[in-house]
């Protein structure tokens, strides 16, 4: 495909998100249905995203859905819902029994630990490759720690190094 070919989307304004969340919100609440399993959902919009999260009292069975792969593996799924049903491409985020707070803290320990190594004389810190909204997040959480970070690599092998200014 030629950069000619290539036009801008407008950025979706927060009916079009809300609009998303509700698509996205009805095709989760099929799948708990069908798998048996009790949540309630709560949908937002932040930062030009709809954000969908399902909760539930423990023992509910939502624990079973919160592993990272699987919220990962959920999300695509109800990305490719949204998308069907809207015909747009979705950037909605999908957090399961507070997985996407629990994926945090882990980068933000992975952070640290690789401001252990630059601290301890390393000129930069690389971290594992990761998905386009976690190396956002990690270049959040680097800047709040007042390093500097880039992305490199491509696809999947796409991750995060880490620099002093």
């Amino acid at each position: 495909m030629s950069v000619e070919n290539i036009t801008e989307r407008p950025a979706p304004t927060v009916a079009d998100l809300e609009a998303e969340g509700d698509v996205a919100a009805d095709f989760l609440e099929e799948l708990l249905d069908i798998a048996d399993i009790d949540g309630d959902l709560n949908l937002d919009v932040r930062q030009g995203r709809a954000y969908v999260s399902v909760e539930a009292e423990e023992g509910g069975g939502v624990e079973l859905l919160s592993a990272p792969d699987t919220v990962q593996a959920l999300q695509e799924l109800t990305r490719l819902a949204v998308q069907s049903r809207t015909g747009s491409f979705s950037r909605l985020i999908l957090d399961i029994g507070g997985s996407r707070d629990a994926r945090r803290r882990q980068l933000e320990r992975l952070v640290d630990a690789a401001v252990v190594k630059l601290d301890e004389g390393a000129s930069q810190a690389s971290l594992p490759a990761m998905s386009s909204y976690e190396r956002k997040l990690v270049h959040d959480i680097v800047s709040d720690r007042g390093l500097t970070s880039e992305s490199y690599g491509e696809g999947a092998d796409r991750h995060t190094v880490i620099r002093r200014h």
